[in-house]
Parts: structure tokens; sequence; C-alpha cells
């Protein structure tokens, strides 16, 4: 016996769940889920390396590499619904670590990558 499925079931399906969740999805859900955020020209060679890492760790990223201030990117993101910011400095480069953002709970600190790949994963269902 041959199943089909009628492709506008499925496109009211993700209507649906868009719906629901006002574009702004839970983390395991989100085709994007962190935005990674250099606060100058000089610290993009680290921010990319950064997006490769968590890459592997099995986080979705994308790099803001666009030459705006920070608050345009962060606004960007934030209107664009994405679950977690990092903001990749000086600070962050020296330690290893990145400043984490979260889409609701604003600004969450910093966190080592292998803690925040942790958390990402901690939060699938």
């Amino acid at each position: 016996m041959l199943h089909r499925t009628i492709l506008g079931s499925m496109e009211r399906f993700f209507g649906i769940l868009i719906e629901h969740y006002a574009g702004a999805f839970p983390t395991w859900l989100a085709p994007i889920q962190a935005v990674l955020i250099p606060i100058s020209d000089r610290h993009l060679e680290h921010t990319e390396a950064v997006a490769k890492r968590l890459q592997k760790l099995g986080v979705r990223t994308e790099v803001y590499s666009q030459n705006e201030p920070m608050r345009v990117k962060i606004a960007k993101a934030q209107e664009q619904k994405v679950p977690y910011m990092l903001v990749i400095g000086d600070k962050e480069i020296e330690s290893d670590t990145v400043g984490v953002r979260e889409r609701t709970a604003g600004d969450i600190g910093a966190m080592s990558l292998s803690d925040f790949a942790e958390k990402v994963g901690s939060e699938r269902p």
C-alpha cells in the first residue's frame, strides 16, 4: 500500500506551530538557537571560530558580522526571536567564554562553550 501526504496539510501544521508559539520557538525547535555578536570588528575572527566550535557541539548558530552597533544587532536578534544572543568581546576572548543573553530573561552572564551547549541540550524535550 502506498501512502502520500498532501503538501497542504504539512503547510497548515507549520502555520499552526508558528501561530501557537507566535514565532518565538522553544530552543530545541528554533532554526537558529544562538546568534553570536562580536562587540567590534576585531572580535569577528574569534567569533567565527566560536561559532564553528558550537556547531560541532550541536548548537545551530549564526554570526552577525554586519558593521552595525552592538545594540542594533541585539535588537535585530530580539526582533527575530532568537532564543540566545552570545556577545563576544575582549573579556570573553581572554577567558574563553561567551556573554549569554536570553530572549526573555536578558543578560544571564558569562558561560563556557561546553556549559552553554549543555544548557541548550538540556532544553530538548
